[in-house]
């Protein structure tokens, strides 16, 4: 059912492009960006490895989508890859109205996949409400259903994400992240991640603002996996190259 519900929505967000597409277009922004990050003293899996991350973004006529793939490479020798789609509806686009200046800017229907590997498949489906917070790019709650197909039953999930920049001594940095929270699925115990990241923007010293960031991913992983009693407290360089 958690399967169904998520492909209707996930279809809904993607087929309704096409009408406004005909008229003028349905995209209003998009952003690529790719990262390659290193990490040690992992907890599970490779001790070591190195990252590289493809994101993806846009804002069109009825809501918006996000999405990524991480490409991952021990240095054992074992590699994986592992994605996620998050498409978004916007009650307020929906019924014709701008999103808000208040502190609740809009609340969205939302949803998201995640694959990798050996199987690995999620569904969610639930709300996202949206804040307007003085300083952030933007500051997004989520609220979601859960379902793991291999795992009996089916839990919760709260993510928050965040995007700040600001200014120190006359360079600019960015503070910007997420914070998945989830409860119990079956064997598994509840787990709580969070991956802050700290960018000095390099691309301004040389007329590039907002284009090249380099800095530090920060990943803390509470029963990583819902594997109970395993934290995972990794601090990971990271190169960041925004393509559009």
């Amino acid at each position: 059912m958690m399967r169904v519900l998520f492909t209707l929505f996930a279809g809904l967000s993607l087929t309704s492009q096409v009408p406004a597409f005909a008229q003028s277009g349905p995209i209003e922004w998009h952003s690529e960006n790719v990262q390659l990050l290193r990490g040690f003293d992992y907890e599970l899996g490779d001790e070591q490895r190195t990252i590289i991350t493809f994101e993806h973004a846009n804002r069109w006529s009825y809501g918006d989508m996000f999405l990524f793939a991480d490409f991952t490479f021990g240095d054992d020798g074992q590699t994986a890859v592992y994605g996620e789609f998050t498409p978004r509806l916007s009650l307020a686009r929906l019924s014709g109205r701008d999103p808000g200046e208040g502190l609740i800017r809009d609340v969205l229907l939302a949803g998201n996949y995640e694959r990798g590997e050996q199987g690995l498949q999620r569904y969610l489906a639930g709300f996202a409400v949206d804040l307007n917070v003085e300083g952030f790019r933007f500051l997004r709650t989520h609220a979601y259903y859960r379902d793991d197909p291999e795992r009996p039953g089916s839990t919760w999930q709260a993510t928050i994400v965040w995007n700040r920049p600001f200014e120190i001594g006359g360079q600019s940095f960015l503070s910007e992240g997420f914070a998945d929270i989830a409860g119990a699925e079956g064997p598994g115990v509840a787990n709580q991640l969070y991956v802050p990241r700290f960018l000095w923007d390099a691309g301004a010293v040389y007329d590039r603002p907002g284009r090249i960031f380099l800095g530090v991913e920060w990943q803390y992983w509470n029963n990583k996996f819902g594997v109970d009693g395993v934290t995972e407290n990794v601090a990971q360089l990271q190169l960041k190259w925004v393509l559009n």
